[in-house]
């Protein structure tokens, strides 16, 4: 069965899609093939501390903690040969670096984004801030 994919309608019917990007609540990237920034909204500001002069045109380096670079561009190269991410839409809690140094703890979402041709453009991610929630859950398991 083929995949059900909301699309846009023709032109007299445009979608918004800068609005709908700015206005989601979640933190939204897009790194092109290279693993430069090129979509980065007003949550991801929020969430990562870095403005969107600061992180556009620069790499995804920016928020990634530096001993987890390795393996982020180990899975990024394989999810992009492949067209697909290995873990689907699954949720996954990953660390992040804020600005200030501080680390995150942040679940997200990948996927692989194609143009109509199915030529791969790079990655888009949602993310959100679960430190609390993760810091907790850590604490009390370590309480026993």
């Amino acid at each position: 069965m083929p995949d059900l994919i909301a699309m846009p309608q023709p032109a007299t019917d445009a979608i918004p899609w800068a609005r709908i990007v700015a206005d989601v609540a979640d933190a939204l990237i897009f790194i092109d093939t290279q693993g430069v920034i090129r979509v980065w909204n007003a949550p991801c500001a929020a969430l990562f501390g870095f403005g969107a002069d600061e992180a556009l045109g620069h790499s995804v380096d920016l928020i990634i903690p530096e001993h987890l670079r390795s393996a982020h561009w180990h899975g990024f190269e394989q999810a992009l040969a492949r067209g697909a991410t290995r873990h689907g839409a699954e949720v996954r809690t990953t660390r992040a670096t804020h600005k200030d140094g501080r680390k995150l703890y942040v679940d997200m979402t990948f996927s692989v984004v194609k143009n109509e041709d199915g030529r791969v453009l790079g990655s888009a991610a949602m993310a959100r801030d679960v430190t609390e929630r993760y810091l907790a859950e850590r604490a009390r398991k370590a309480a026993g």
